[in-house]
C-alpha cells in the first residue's frame, strides 16, 4: 500500500504547503506536565502515517497528516483571519502537547487550518475522495476557496467528493472547526475546565485526513453481517450505480470462497467449518471485493470475523450473554481513550494497541470504551487482538428537541461507521442520565439500527426497563443486580481503587475512597472487589463487569496504570487471576505492624448491629449468630468493605501473635466516630471524634499484660452520630522515641 505522505517525507521533497524537510518544519510538542514514551516517535514526518481504515483499503491513497498553518478568529466569523502564522501538527487537538499548540480549549473562537497539496499525476482521471476521520465539533471545509460543505459531530468521520475543485499544481484547502463545549452537544468528558472526573477538551481535527483515488463508479460501503447459526457471512456492497461484485474470502492466505453477485445485494457467503472469534481465538477472515470489470474496476480489502452475540438462559431462567451461543463472564475495564501528549489522539499506532494488550495482560476479555468513539484503527486491534468492545454513545448533558434531534443523527453516523467491527457487542445508549431521553425509544431504535449486536439502554442510575441490559453502578460494595428473564445483568462500573504511583498529570489528584500508598494494598483491595461480585455471580446471573477504569486520566489516580502508561499499579499477575476468579496470594508484608489493618492484611470480623449482651468484649463470649464481613466497616466511603448504616456496630475477631511480642505496642485506629478497642476483654484504648487516617493510640497497659503468643481477641465498639462513619483496627509496635 503506497502511503505517499510517507515516501514524500522520506525523501525530503519541497512542494509547497505540501511535503516539507521535517528539519525545516521546526515543530516541537508544546509544554505538557507529562507525556508518553511514544512521544519521541511522533514528527510531521510521520504523524499516523498508517492507513486510517482497515475495514476498507485501498492500494493508493495519500495522508494530508502533518504540519498544516492554524489561526484564530470569532466563533462568528466566515473567514478565516488575514494571517494564518501558527503551526499544527494534525491530527493531534488543538489543546494537546503534540500538536504543538497545547494552550487551553477556545469555546468561543473559530479554529481555522491551511494546508496546500499536490495530486500525484499517476491517479489520472479517477474521481478525489477526500476523508476526515474526525473533527471537533462544527466544521467547514473549502478547496481552493470553493466550499465543499459542513459538518457537525466530533465523533463520526466525513468525506467529500472533490475531484471538479482540484486545479493542477498546489490546490489549498482550508478547515474551519468551532467547539462551543455547549451542554446539548455531544461531548463525552470533555470540559472547558477540566475537573473530577471530566477532561480536557479536543478541538479541531482529532483524527487523520487523507485522499484517495476512486474510479467513478466504486465502492461507497460493506454491510458486513457474519451469521453463525447458518455458517454463512451476510455481505451487501453499497456503491451508487448497480455494477457485478465479486467476493473472495481468505484465511491464513488460503481461499476458502469465491462467489460473483450485484451490488446493492445482499450476498450470502458460505463459511464452512467456520473458525469462531473470541477473547482467546480471535480469528479473523480476509475480504477482498472487487466492484465493476475492467480498467474502471474498484477494488477494495477488507476482514470479517465468525462470531455471534446473543442473549441465553441460565438453570434459574436468567437472561444472560452468550457469545457463539455459549455464556461467557465478561470481566472489563473502563477505557477513556485519554492521553497526556495527545488528549483525544493516541500518539502513534503503538499506542492505540499498547492499551489492548495491557488490558489483556490484566486479564480483560472486555472493554466499555467510554463516552467516546475511537478511530477505526483502534477497533482493528480490538479486533485482531481478541477484546469485546461496549461501546457508549458520547454524552451529551441538556438539550429541547432539536439537539435531541442532532444527538440521534450523530448517533446513527456512529453505529454506521462501526457496525463492521466483529469486537463491538454492546452499544450503550446512556451515560448515568447524561443526556438520557426518549431511552424506550432510542433503545428500539439502537437495535433496528443494529440488530445483531445488544443494548443497554442507559448504564448506572436511570435504568428505564428497555434493551437487553440491566446495567447497575457499585463502586464500593458491588453487589449485582439480579438478571431478569428477558435481560441480563452487569455491573457497568464498580472499584476505582485510588493509588498515587507517581507520573502525575497535576498535584490535584482526586479519586474513589482513600488514596493507597502500596500496589500491594492497591492489589488487594482489587482482590476483595473481584472476590466479593464472584461470590454473587451464578446466584445473580450476572454476565459482566466494568472495572474503573484502565488507566490514570488527568487529576483521576484510580486507574491500572499510570497516565502515561509507564507503571502498573497493581501486581498484573494477581489481577489477572482475580479476574479469573483465582485469588493468589498476595508477597510479603512491607512493614512490620503486628496485627495489620484492613490496608496491609485479611481482616474478616464478626459484627452485630444490634446490642450484645454485657460480656460481649469477653475472649469466651460466643459470636456464632453474628454476621461476618470485610473491614473497614462504614457508610460507602473511603474504601469501605461491609456498609454500616445503623447508629452502633460491635466487632470481634481473632488474631495470632508471634512468640516475640514488643514491650510498647500501639492501636492502629481509623474512627468515625466514638470507639473503644477491648482486647482478650480488657479495655485497651479509646478514642472520640473521627479520623481520616488510621491513628496511632498507645495501647493499655493492662491490656499489653493479657496478650500471649496465638490467639488474642479483639472486641471494637463504636457509635456514629453525625454524617460519615468507619472503624477498623490493627496493632503496631510504639515508635521509638
Amino acid at each position: 500500500m503506497l502511503n505517499l505522505h510517507t515516501v514524500c517525507f522520506a525523501a525530503a521533497v519541497l512542494v509547497t504547503g505540501h511535503c516539507l524537510s521535517a528539519g525545516a518544519q521546526d515543530w516541537k510538542p508544546a509544554a505538557s506536565p507529562l507525556l508518553t514514551r511514544w512521544a519521541k516517535d511522533v514528527s510531521p514526518a510521520n504523524a499516523l502515517p498508517e492507513y486510517p481504515r482497515p475495514q476498507l483499503t485501498r492500494k493508493d491513497w495519500m495522508s494530508l497528516n502533518g504540519l498544516w498553518n492554524y489561526g484564530l478568529s470569532e466563533a462568528g466569523a466566515a473567514e478565516a483571519p488575514a494571517a494564518l502564522d501558527g503551526k499544527i501538527l494534525v491530527p493531534y487537538p488543538y489543546e494537546s502537547a503534540l500538536s504543538g499548540v497545547g494552550k487551553g480549549s477556545i469555546p468561543t473562537q473559530k479554529l481555522w487550518y491551511r494546508r496546500s497539496f499536490s495530486v500525484p499525476q499517476k491517479w489520472g482521471k479517477q474521481r478525489v475522495l477526500l476523508h476526515f476521520g474526525a473533527v471537533n465539533y462544527a466544521s467547514n471545509v473549502w478547496l481552493n476557496g470553493h466550499h465543499l460543505g459542513a459538518h457537525k459531530g466530533g465523533y463520526d468521520g466525513f468525506s467529500f467528493d472533490v475531484t471538479d475543485r482540484l486545479k493542477s499544481g498546489a490546490n489549498e484547502l482550508t478547515v474551519a472547526a468551532l467547539n462551543s463545549f455547549e451542554s446539548g452537544q455531544m461531548l463525552g468528558k470533555q470540559n472547558v475546565k477540566p475537573k473530577h472526573i471530566f477532561y480536557t477538551g479536543a478541538t479541531g481535527i482529532w483524527q487523520s485526513v487523507w485522499l484517495e483515488p476512486v474510479p467513478a463508479a466504486h465502492i461507497d460501503r460493506l454491510l458486513i453481517t457474519p451469521d453463525v447459526d447458518a455458517s454463512q457471512l451476510r455481505l451487501t456492497v453499497q456503491s451508487e450505480g448497480a455494477a457485478p461484485v465479486k467476493i473472495t474470502v481468505s484465511f491464513g492466505g488460503k481461499v476458502i470462497a469465491s462467489i460473483n453477485g450485484q451490488a446493492n445485494a445482499e450476498l450470502k457467503i458460505p463459511i464452512a467449518n467456520a473458525k469462531l472469534w473470541s477473547p482467546d481465538a480471535p480469528h479473523l477472515y480476509d475480504l477482498k471485493v472487487d466492484l465493476g470489470r475492467g480498467g474502471n474496476a474498484d477494488s477494495v480489502n477488507s476482514y470479517f470475523a465468525m462470531r455471534k452475540i446473543s442473549l441465553g438462559k441460565d438453570a434459574q431462567n436468567h437472561a444472560q450473554i452468550f457469545l457463539n451461543n455459549k455464556f461467557l463472564f465478561q470481566v472489563g475495564a473502563l477505557d477513556q481513550g485519554y492521553w497526556p501528549d495527545g488528549i483525544y489522539t493516541a500518539p502513534t499506532d503503538a499506542a492505540l494497541r499498547s492499551d489492548i494488550e495491557n488490558a489483556k495482560k490484566f486479564g480483560f476479555n472486555m472493554l466499555r470504551k467510554h463516552v467516546k468513539v475511537e478511530p477505526a484503527r483502534w477497533y482493528y486491534w480490538a479486533d485482531k487482538l481478541g477484546m469485546l468492545v461496549w461501546q457508549d454513545i458520547p454524552s451529551m448533558f441538556n438539550g429541547g428537541p432539536a439537539q435531541q434531534a442532532q444527538f440521534e443523527t450523530e448517533m446513527r453516523a456512529i453505529i454506521a461507521q462501526h457496525i463492521n467491527s466483529p469486537s463491538i457487542i454492546v452499544w450503550v445508549d446512556f451515560n448515568e442520565g447524561w443526556g438520557q431521553h426518549d431511552s424506550e425509544r432510542i433503545a428500539a431504535l439502537t437495535k433496528t439500527l443494529d440488530p445483531s449486536r445488544l443494548v443497554n439502554n442507559t448504564s448506572g442510575w436511570t435504568d428505564k426497563g428497555a434493551g437487553d441490559i440491566l446495567a447497575k453502578h457499585e463502586y464500593v460494595v458491588p453487589t449485582p443486580p439480579l438478571a431478569e428473564a428477558r435481560r441480563a445483568g452487569a455491573i457497568g462500573e464498580f472499584g476505582g481503587v485510588t493509588m498515587n504511583a507517581g507520573h502525575l498529570w497535576t498535584a490535584d489528584t482526586v479519586g474513589y475512597g482513600a488514596t493507597l500508598k502500596s500496589s500491594r494494598n492497591a492489589t488487594r483491595r482489587y482482590q476483595r472487589l473481584l472476590k466479593h461480585i464472584y461470590s454473587h455471580q451464578e446466584s445473580s446471573g450476572l454476565s459482566a463487569i466494568v472495572y474503573t477504569q484502565l488507566t490514570d486520566v488527568e487529576q483521576e489516580i484510580n486507574g491500572l496504570l499510570t497516565y502515561d502508561r509507564a507503571v502498573p499499579k497493581m501486581d498484573v499477575a494477581l489481577v489477572a487471576a482475580a479476574n479469573r476468579g483465582k485469588f493468589l496470594p498476595l508477597p510479603p508484608l512491607p512493614n512490620g505492624d503486628l496485627v495489620p489493618t484492613s490496608e496491609d492484611g485479611s481482616t474478616d470480623w464478626k459484627y452485630s448491629f444490634d446490642k450484645p449482651a454485657d460480656t460481649w468484649m469477653q475472649a469466651a463470649f460466643n459470636d456464632a449468630d453474628w454476621k461476618s464481613g470485610d473491614a473497614p466497616f462504614g457508610d460507602r466511603t473511603d474504601g469501605v468493605q461491609t456498609p454500616w448504616t445503623s447508629a452502633d456496630i460491635w466487632l470481634r475477631r481473632q488474631f495470632v501473635l508471634p512468640a516475640a511480642i514488643p514491650e510498647k505496642l500501639v492501636l492502629l485506629l481509623k474512627h468515625d466516630e466514638d470507639a473503644e478497642v477491648y482486647i482478650n476483654g480488657v479495655l485497651a484504648g479509646s478514642a472520640t471524634g473521627y479520623v481520616t487516617a488510621y491513628a496511632q493510640i498507645p495501647m493499655s497497659e493492662a491490656a499489653r499484660a493479657t496478650l500471649k503468643p496465638g490467639a488474642n481477641t479483639f472486641a471494637v465498639h463504636c457509635r456514629q452520630t453525625v454524617s460519615g462513619q468507619a472503624i477498623d483496627v490493627g496493632i503496631a509496635a510504639a515508635p521509638a522515641k
